[in-house]
């Protein structure tokens, strides 16, 4: 078991109950086999109503009690798919993206499933859960949107490096999982052309390989049975990185600091992958 394993913490999963939840709870029960470590299940009931005249305790009942039956629909799932897997439930009070979002300061990470709406959409659906929690977690929050379809070996996971910390920290969690998963570690730089480039184009492609060989160079050695791949793209983040990662096990991102409660603070590659790619997107932040 690497340092980066030891001493840490379960695996908080956000339960949706007005969506199916399997896919995201699969990849998360597979993971915490994967690390050892133990699963909390998590469904958030909402406050009441702030309406005068209107009692809305049959409501929130009515919500508790479907909350806590999914919550033991999913367990049970859990246990059967793993039964060996430490399993708990929670049922909590308050708005779901910040009651998770604070859980994550006692996780190892977040995970949570997503529709795939439009940004406007997702901003707007008051259930939306994906772009507050990675804005605000503390910890790595994985947004599961459909099944793996990998269809290409060896199995590889794309990591996009821009020479900040956040990318660093990034970096790190993909040697640990493709080392966990028997895969390897493709890690790219992405260059867009200016409007107006004031210097040779070779010379700011270099800049860039130089900025990729500096992030990756020591983790190899940290990761011996890690194969690790590093390339210069040109174009645009998003597109550049979901386009590589058609086929991989995940994309992994940082993020710098912690955005407002929207998500809309959440810097622009790391929100155009949450809608653009189709698989697993973990983002990670820099401190």
């Amino acid at each position: 078991m690497t340092a980066a394993r030891e001493g840490a913490r379960g695996i908080v999963v956000g339960i949706d109950p007005d969506r199916d939840w399997h896919l995201p709870l699969a990849w998360a029960a597979d993971e915490g086999l994967r690390r050892r470590l133990p699963l909390r299940l998590v469904l958030a009931v909402p406050p009441q109503h702030d309406t005068p005249h209107i009692d809305d305790t049959p409501r929130l009942t009515a919500l508790r009690g479907a909350g806590t039956e999914r919550l033991e629909q999913a367990r049970d799932w859990v246990r059967q798919r793993h039964p060996e897997l430490v399993v708990a439930t929670d049922l909590r009070g308050g708005f779901p993206a910040p009651v998770i979002a604070a859980m994550g300061e006692q996780a190892r990470m977040v995970v949570l499933g997503s529709r795939h709406l439009g940004r406007v959409a997702e901003v707007l659906s008051a259930g939306s859960l994906v772009l507050p929690v990675t804005a605000q977690a503390s910890c790595p929050v994985v947004v599961v949107g459909g099944a793996e379809h990998i269809t290409q070996r060896p199995l590889y996971i794309v990591v996009g490096i821009d020479g900040s910390r956040a990318s660093a920290a990034a970096l790190e969690f993909a040697f640990d999982e493709a080392d966990l998963r028997g895969a390897r570690v493709r890690a790219i730089s992405v260059w867009q052309p200016p409007v107006f480039l004031l210097h040779d184009e070779e010379v700011a492609l270099q800049a860039q390989r130089a900025v990729l060989a500096e992030t990756t160079a020591g983790l190899s050695g940290k990761y011996p049975d890690v194969v690790l791949t590093h390339e210069v793209l040109v174009g645009h983040p998003v597109e550049e990185l979901a386009r590589a990662a058609e086929h991989a096990l995940a994309v992994v991102v940082g993020r710098r600091g912690r955005g407002g409660y929207t998500g809309m603070r959440l810097g622009s590659t790391v929100h155009g992958l949450l809608h653009r790619a189709h698989c697993p997107v973990v983002t990670v932040p820099d401190g």
